[in-house]
């Protein structure tokens, strides 16, 4: 004979030894079936969005947390109604096998034949927070740190619940986690506010419009998708550091005042690399490929560090030890909604040209999505950060911690340039570069700098370095 049991789903650790996540977004409602591994919720970590797979087959019974709530590693998320076995097979004492999913946490869906149950109603559920119908991210563009074309948002799907809605109530209106964060803020009531979005969806724009007639000021931090606009009268606003902002700061704080920064700087005409760049992408080979200035540059820095290791280094305090990298994982700084972020390629060294360009566009539409995963976001051996796309000239940039060096890409230029003992009219780039004084001597940072520019001033030097 069947019964049915309660089992509570608490917030597993993410990777890493992280302590604690923010719900982001729920997938399911309360009354829904759910299957072994069906993504539930969107969460974040101190690093990255993470979709959070079912460990149960079964339906949810109740949601323990609101999206936007930060929740400690171990607290129950989510409950859910699932089959057990009231009978006396030794079998089904057993505790069901657990098997690694998408977050190292899951179990193996025992095979009972029996059809999957109906999705519940709400009025059957027991008392809970409830999701609103569950709505697709919004896939916003981010600033990323390599040139890309723009990518428009797409339009915001969402999709009803399988479940009607409780007796006696109305439908909750349609919307996304950051337009209701938007509206809480500014007092709006989201069921008086006609949505003119895909599918009646509210959109901010609705909920502006509702307050002030759309002329509320639109604070930045909002378009990112982090904080409400300002109401009228505020003098200031107030958003809490969470998330991968709050990893990024402390970890930035951390290396500047650990590691002994040095940053040096070369301006040089790199008008050959532009053509070669210009060369390429009209070549048979690289056609459907996507190359871009920092494409080369990527290029040129993994052959550089072949006569320059010391820069794809770390620095061991507690061993007191000079880690040596016998390998390259190139991180790639990238603005995002969430904070910056620093996301690598694994083994780059190893890739052609051709597979960098590939590696390089995955990476940044992954970014760009908000969908890098953790694991892509450690273990990287040296930085690149592209300022140039801001038309940022020079800067310099801290060291992502555990790593040696870290290069800055300015602004290509056309400018006056002295060439062939004449003023021409040229293509100029600032390289800033900034490396862990403990690790890199001056003279070391200095001759990977020269060699590395040799090759943007021109590309044919690359094959004396091979």
């Amino acid at each position: 004979m069947t019964a049915t049991m309660i089992k509570e789903f608490r917030l597993p650790d993410l990777g890493e030894g992280l302590t604690e996540s923010e719900i982001v977004a729920w997938k399911v409602g309360v009354g829904d079936t759910v299957t072994l591994n069906q993504i539930i919720a969107e969460v974040e970590t101190a690093k990255a969005v993470v979709e959070l797979p079912s460990p149960f087959a079964g339906v949810v019974t109740a949601l323990h947390e609101q999206p936007g709530t930060v929740v400690e590693v171990g607290k129950p998320i989510v409950s859910f109604e699932v089959e057990g076995d009231d009978g006396g097979s030794g079998a089904a004492d057993a505790p069901a096998k657990r098997e690694p999913n998408l977050v190292g946490y899951g179990a193996v869906l025992e095979g009972s034949g029996r059809p999957a149950r109906r999705a519940r109603s709400f009025a059957s559920a027991a008392p809970a927070v409830t999701a609103a119908p569950v709505a697709a991210q919004v896939a916003e563009p981010a600033p990323v740190v390599e040139p890309a074309h723009v990518v428009e948002p797409s339009p915001v799907a969402v999709e009803a619940s399988a479940a009607p809605a409780a007796a006696g109530s109305a439908e909750r209106p349609r919307s996304t986690p950051p337009v209701r964060k938007l509206a809480k803020d500014l007092g709006v009531d989201l069921a008086a506010v006609t949505g003119t979005g895909e599918h009646g969806l509210i959109t901010r724009d609705d909920v502006r419009n509702f307050v002030g007639g759309g002329d509320l000021p639109v604070a930045p931090q909002e378009l990112a998708g982090q904080a409400a606009a300002p109401a009228q009268g505020e003098r200031e606003t107030r958003t809490p550091i969470k998330g991968v902002r709050k990893f990024t700061a402390a970890a930035m704080v951390s290396s500047a005042f650990t590691a002994p920064h040095v940053t040096e700087f070369l301006t040089l005409d790199v008008t050959p690399t532009m053509e070669l760049l210009g060369r390429l992408k009209a070549s048979r080979a690289f056609a459907g490929y996507k190359l871009t200035p920092l494409t080369l540059v990527s290029k040129a820095v993994l052959i550089a560090l072949r006569n320059h290791p010391t820069l794809n280094a770390r620095w061991d305090e507690a061993n007191q030890e000079i880690v040596q990298f016998n390998y390259v994982n190139l991180g790639i700084a990238a603005a995002t909604p969430r904070g910056l972020t620093v996301p690598n390629i694994k083994d780059a060294d190893r890739m052609s040209l051709l597979e960098l360009s590939t590696a390089l566009t995955e990476l940044t539409d992954t970014a760009r999505a908000g969908k890098t995963a953790p694991a892509d976001l450690s273990g990287g051996t040296i930085s690149i950060t592209n300022i140039g796309v801001f038309g940022i000239d020079a800067g310099t940039p801290i060291l992502n911690p555990g790593e040696a060096a870290i290069l800055a890409l300015g602004a290509v230029r056309k400018m006056p340039w002295e060439y062939q003992d004449e003023v021409a009219l040229r293509q100029v780039m600032t390289l800033s570069l900034s490396f862990d004084h403990r690790l890199v001597d001056g003279e070391q940072g200095s001759r990977f700098l020269q060699d590395l520019g040799s090759i943007l001033a021109d590309p044919g030097m690359a094959l004396a370095m091979v």
